[in-house]
């Protein structure tokens, strides 16, 4: 049904329609409108057969959605940055036990200092957990998402993260074709548990394991992990077929085809970048833009195949590491031939900064231009570091 809606409410809306049985809930800024939507609609009583359980912290979120899951219930929980740091053992666990937990991250800064607004670097610091990372572009696929997240976890028995954009998208009101009940009812099958603690049939899960099987449980992960990379796009084909729209998939490609210059992102700066590459196109600069979508497991192929005719690429990063740079940029490096020769790493949006056409213009006219150094800060405020820079003590 197509409603004028925020982001929020939206994807509560589809999450609530995915019918999950357990929704652990504590607030953070800026995911708290999701849970108390899914409060109101659980109180109401319109989402029937499901517990609302309010708890004293993140860890313990992650802790309540981790046992009702085990118990063989369908689980639902949400966070944003330090929430999602403070949980950050049991997002390790819920991976390693196989439990299909679903789970959103509204997308935000990492202190210190402290900022509320929007980047990638809380759900980056958890790219390695082991939980499949989607991200949205826009509220219409944060909502799509989340009902294939549901679909995809309980296929594969793994953790899923739906990474979504704080303020920028969750505050955001915008035309949403909300996903009927009833077509959800029909893409979605009653939750089967793939295991289950059951008092009368006692079992131990998450026992200690020493170093003779350790590597075989690590990599038995791995390999679960991979399955997804078959597994995304047959959900997606499936949703696409029910519903009437494509969103979701391993990558989504824009005008990559006859480009020598491509610039791979995530999140809804996609929005932006294919405006500025359609202006520059416009003005005869042939290039594109590559959404990545499924960012963990990585989709190496996708991505290779999707740049294969590209002479420069810029991975346009949301979060970085400190002392070393891309986060992402490592990804497409390592799915390229010659380790990603002309791929650069442009910074842009940290803490919320605005993304603007105007610079990403400039900066991808420079990137055609090779004039690009390998690693660049999109607006930085050069003056302001310079100083800061003189007064620190190098010794």
């Amino acid at each position: 049904m197509l409603r004028q809606i925020e982001g929020s409410q939206a994807v509560a809306a589809a999450v609530a329609a995915c019918r999950p049985q357990v929704i652990c809930a504590y607030p953070i800024s800026p995911q708290t409108h999701i849970v108390e939507a899914l409060s109101a609609t659980v109180k109401s009583g319109a989402l029937a057969s499901c517990e609302f359980i309010n708890v004293e912290s993140e860890f313990a979120a992650m802790s309540v959605a981790i046992g009702a899951s085990a118990a063989g219930a369908r689980a639902y929980t949400a966070t944003a940055s330090q929430g999602l740091l403070y949980m950050a053992e049991a997002v390790y666990n819920a991976a390693g036990l196989g439990l299909p937990i679903v789970m959103t991250i509204a997308n935000r800064a990492i202190g210190a200092p402290i900022n509320i607004w929007n980047d990638h670097s809380d759900s980056m610091v958890m790219r390695d957990a082991g939980w499949v990372q989607l991200y949205a572009e826009d509220n219409q696929e944060a909502a799509d998402l989340h009902v294939q997240a549901f679909a995809l976890a309980e296929r594969l028995s793994v953790p899923v993260m739906v990474c979504m954009d704080g303020f920028v998208l969750t505050h955001a009101f915008e035309r949403v074709d909300v996903p009927e009940q009833d077509a959800v009812d029909a893409f979605l099958p009653p939750y089967r548990p793939r295991q289950r603690l059951d008092p009368a049939d006692p079992v131990t899960i998450g026992a200690m394991v020493g170093p003779e099987a350790f590597t075989e449980v690590r990599y038995l992960a791995h390999v679960n992990q991979l399955r997804a990379l078959d597994a995304v796009p047959a959900i997606a084909a499936g949703f696409a077929a029910a519903f009437g729209r494509s969103t979701g998939g391993l990558v989504r490609p824009y005008r990559v085809d006859d480009a020598d210059t491509v610039v791979v992102a995530l999140g809804s700066v996609l929005g932006t970048l294919k405006d500025a590459v359609d202006e520059l196109r416009d003005g005869g600069l042939r290039v594109g833009v590559l959404g990545v979508t499924t960012y963990r497991p990585f989709p190496s192929a996708a991505v290779r195949a999707a740049l294969g005719g590209a002479r420069r690429i810029v991975v346009l990063e949301r979060a970085f590491s400190a002392g070393t740079g891309g986060i992402v940029t490592a990804d497409v490096r390592g799915a390229l031939p010659g380790a990603g020769a002309g791929t650069v790493t442009v910074v842009a949006g940290l803490g919320g900064r605005p993304i603007t056409r105007a610079s990403l213009r400039q900066v991808l006219a420079d990137a055609h231009g090779g004039r690009l150094e390998p690693l660049t800060f999109l607006d930085l405020d050069l003056r302001l570091v310079e100083r800061e820079l003189a007064r620190t003590p190098t010794g």
